[in-house]
């Protein structure tokens, strides 16, 4: 950004344009928030949010220091030291990693700390993983299929970890000493020929079929005579193995068998290079070797999604496990060529990538926790049930008190560590030891600055300022810093509407209160009073500092109202119960809608919309496979779906082809969702139901329909979106902001400007020093103690846009913050709804309001073009919209001692 400089009075006019695109090269966006906390001695907890050039990024990462090496007593069930160990976690068929770590046995006087999901499996198959597992130096299962080695991180018995290749070296001994190879072991899928053995370990679901005879063993011997696979058949029972046979020669030796007969299986571990682990997961593709980032550029599996990733120091001795949320809105995911160099920037020396998606999940312990917390967010919505993992294990502590964790009910977030004058915030202490393990007592409480707490840990705040809350028992403490705000000047719920399927379901809400600065924080059930229709709704606390509602009918409407106890600040909350089906596209306009296969046709009452699937040429010899041939159609604009949608509907006429319908939706932010409906194995018409993920950020539009998957015609009618009948959101009005003046309030000010028309505004008329418009081509500048900044809008957060904008910002912060002559920054910007996500107008106010308490400036937006003027402020950033074709004008005074600008709307 050129060097800012004074600028005399003159016509800001052009393009909003300062800062040059970020470079296709330049992959390392700037970090936008980070906790951090110890878990245990020797494992750290990092948390954090990066905005790239093209997405936003979510990240957990547990960081493991392995400690010393050398301690006796060491078990076969254990990898590491004394201190922190990495082990194997599951092997008792596919549940949550929670579940898993839940009953994983740590052994004597350890606890579990952290866990990560593991290796790809065979997900539509047995469940199990695809890759090689050990616990203690065992081998659990072999990797999928065959022998070879395969790739995995493996941790030694002196608790160092490596990326390595795990193979299978075994055999099997017939009758009359005849040794043959053993092809598996515990293996998700069976070799194509010979010989695979399944045992107790088997850490899938149910056993796959091998396609040949099978045979089982006990203390070495035949139990019973060879019968047909084990398709379908749980794990076999401790001390039994099953053994299976593929392939002509291998199934007639095994048939050969009676019951009486001695055969032997033998399986042990083998690797590549190097020295067998104690523990090993397995995984798939190579990140970072030898310190170099893999390319995976052209590959199938280098798309953007949710990661798991394992990383090790070159000496092996530092530890990261990794999550990467992705396919959210809040977190893009990353490629397997942008998870390398990430790993790298992370300090690997070598990463491997463990299976992602929607098995993605990262648990970590709070300290004096008894159970692992989920640190990341799933992409399915909830956690996955997944076959193996790594589960990080400590020494259990002395169960002595030796501190206390406190926070607030319902998270540590900055909504939940302020709280509004005159309302109260109800703390938790929980007891932790030296080792950060449970230990119990319960404390005493006391407060310092602007509030109280009651015995029962209810902090009442009383003034604004600073406060911290303090829980003791006998030498031991903990302490929570609070901010209490200014009190509630306004409510709002954290839902408009909540819609609700069927009676006893229910549905949860928080609300949150604003002070005059526009400061929010939550507001607990013990502030407010609500009102609401008893004889239909309940509503309730729900522990953690929010609210539940649920239906007590099966079809209701309603309004829920909440007041703030001590200012009367009152809130809305629109309520529904029940599905109706509203109308979405009917399908009478058929021929408007255009695509490749579509055409219009005789719908089941009126015109509908037919959809031909071409069939697909057959590819060249060697070449892949060609994608699904596909019919779409686009309808002439975009269809918008009620916002409580909770399933699309529409008639489908069949004709026995299995072609399946498709219905393809944009959220908010133009992400791209297809439903996929059934195979049309039927003929005629029939009505499908495609229920809504959870996860797409409201609201949706239909953006087209589709057929797919099979030659054949669909025809398609009457979509509709079955909806709760909620009936709009409330709308709330509220008071102009003090800074909207009239003529006179803004000439008061030492000196005033203008946003208007970029012509024939003059540069400066008589009542203003200069005119901002909405095209500006200068770089920021300084006048007279304000530091103007104009942010391009010209293009999308997650086009560049907003990376771009959020360096230029940091950098002008930085400089008016060093500035003794300047007393306010004014960011300005065009009007441009769809370029700026709602993370990066969070993140803007957010180091505007930082900036403002940080350094005692003032800070403002002002968005030139809107549709109407608006005038408010957010964390203390007074926010101006000036309407467009109007003529807005400012009085400032960038040292005033209370509001530093007067508005008059245009």
């Amino acid at each position: 950004m050129p060097t800012p400089r004074p600028l005399l009075p003159v016509l800001l006019a052009g393009a909003l344009a300062l800062s040059s695109p970020a470079s296709a090269a330049d992959d390392t966006g700037i970090e936008t928030a980070r906790t951090a906390r110890q878990i245990a001695p020797g494992v750290r907890l990092e948390s954090y949010d990066r905005l790239e050039s093209d997405r936003w990024l979510r990240i957990d990462e547990l960081v493991v220091d392995t400690g010393e090496t050398g301690e006796t007593g060491e078990t076969a069930e254990t990898a590491g030291t004394g201190g922190v160990r990495a082990e194997y976690l599951g092997g008792d068929g596919p549940e949550t990693v929670a579940e898993a770590a839940a009953h994983h046995r740590a052994g004597p006087r350890r606890r579990v700390v952290g866990a990560v999901n593991g290796d790809f499996f065979d997900i539509r198959g047995s469940g199990a993983p695809l890759g090689p597992g050990l616990r203690g130096g065992r081998l659990l299962h072999s990797a999928s299929p065959g022998t070879a080695p395969a790739p995995a991180v493996g941790f030694g018995p002196d608790g160092t970890g490596r990326v390595l290749r795990l193979g299978l070296a075994g055999s099997v001994t017939l009758p009359g000493a005849a040794v043959r190879p053993l092809a598996g072991f515990n293996a998700a899928r069976p070799p194509a020929k010979g010989f695979a053995a399944y045992t107790a370990d088997w850490p899938g679901a149910a056993l796959p079929d091998p396609g040949g005879p099978a045979v089982e063993l006990r203390d070495g011997r035949v139990t019973a005579a060879p019968v047909r696979g084990p398709a379908g058949r749980g794990r076999p029972a401790p001390g039994a193995t099953l053994l299976v046979a593929r392939g002509a020669t291998a199934a007639a030796e095994l048939a050969a068998l009676r019951p009486g007969d001695a055969v032997a299986v033998a399986a042990r571990p083998v690797t590549a290079a190097g020295p067998v682990p104690r523990a090993a997961v397995g995984g798939r593709e190579a990140l970072v070797v030898a310190g170099i980032p893999q390319d995976h550029d052209g590959e199938p599996n280098n798309t953007p999604a949710p990661r798991t990733a394992v990383g090790f120091s070159r000496d092996g001795r530092r530890v990261r496990l990794v999550a990467v949320d992705g396919r959210q809105r809040d977190s893009g995911g990353l490629t397997l060529t942008g998870l390398g160099r990430m790993m790298r920037r992370l300090g690997a020396y070598e990463a491997l990538n463990l299976d992602g998606g929607g098995s993605t999940t990262l648990l970590a312990g709070l300290s004096g926790a008894t159970a692992l917390a989920l640190e990341n967010s799933p992409s399915d919505g909830t956690p996955r049930p997944v076959p193996n993992g790594l589960v990080l294990t400590a020494p259990a502590g002395s169960g002595q008190l030796a501190g206390y964790r406190v926070e607030p009910l319902g998270g540590a977030g900055p909504g939940f560590t302020r709280v509004l004058r005159g309302l109260t915030r109800t703390l938790t202490a929980t007891g932790h030891d030296a080792a950060l393990g449970p230990a119990s007592g319960a404390p005493s409480w006391s407060a310092a600055g602007g509030g109280t707490v009651d015995p029962a840990g209810v902090f009442h705040a009383l003034r604004p300022g600073s406060a911290t809350a303090y829980a003791r028992h006998a030498g031991a403490a903990g302490a929570l810093p609070l901010d209490v705000l200014g009190p509630p000047a306004r409510l709002r719920p954290t839902r408009d509407r909540i819609g609700l399927a069927e009676r006893g379901e229910s549905a949860g809400f928080g609300l949150v209160g604003y002070d005059a600065q526009g400061a929010a924080a939550a507001v607990e059930p013990r502030d407010v009073t609500l009102r609401f229709d008893r004889s239909r709704w309940n509503v309730t606390g729900d522990g953690r500092g929010g609210f539940t509602v649920s239906a007590r009918t099966a079809r209701a409407t309603g309004m829920l109202r909440a007041t703030v106890n001590a200012t009367g600040a009152t809130a809305e909350l629109a309520l529904g119960v029940g599905l109706e089906a509203l109308p979405v596209a009917g399908l009478g306009d058929a021929a408007r809608w255009t695509g490749p296969g579509a055409a219009a046709a005789p719908g089941r009452s009126g015109r509908g919309l037919a959809l031909s699937v071409p069939a697909s040429a057959p590819p060249p010899s060697a070449a892949p496979p060609p994608a699904a041939a596909e019919a779409a159609a686009v309808p002439p604009r975009p269809l918008p779906l009620p916002e409580p949608a909770r399933s699309v509907s529409l008639w489908v006429a069949g004709d026995g082809s299995g072609a399946r319908p498709g219905v393809r939706l944009a959220d908010a932010t133009g992400a791209a969702l297809t439903l996929r409906g059934p195979a049309a194995d039927w003929t005629g018409w029939r009505r499908i139901t495609l229920p809504l993920p959870p996860l797409p950020e409201r609201p949706l539009t239909l953006t087209g329909l589709s057929a797919s998957g099979a030659l054949g015609r669909l025809v398609l009618d009457t979509v509709a979106a079955e909806t709760p009948p909620t009936g709009p959101a409330p709308v709330y009005r509220t008071r102009p902001d003090p800074i909207v003046a009239g003529a006179a309030g803004v000439r008061a000010r030492p000196w005033r400007f203008a946003v208007g028309p970029a012509a024939p505004v003059p540069a400066r008329t008589p009542d203003t020093d200069f005119v901002l418009t909405g095209a500006v081509d200068r770089p920021a500048f300084t006048h007279r103690g304000v530091r103007f900044l104009p942010l391009d809008t010209g293009r999308a957060t997650l086009d560049g846009g907003g990376l771009d904008r959020m360096r230029t910002l940091r950098a002008a912060l930085a400089a008016a913050a060093r500035e003794p002559d300047t007393g306010a920054l004014a960011v300005v910007r065009r009007y441009a709804p769809r370029a700026v996500d709602h993370k990066e107008a969070a993140l803007l106010t957010r180091y505007l309001g930082e900036f403002r308490r940080t350094t005692g400036k003032r800070a403002a937006v002002i968005t030139v073009g809107a549709l109407r003027f608006t005038a408010g402020r957010s964390e203390g950033v007074l926010e101006v919209s000036a309407r467009r074709g109007g003529r807005t004008l400012f009085g400032a005074d960038a040292f005033a001692t209370g509001d530093w600008l007067s508005v008059r709307p245009g």
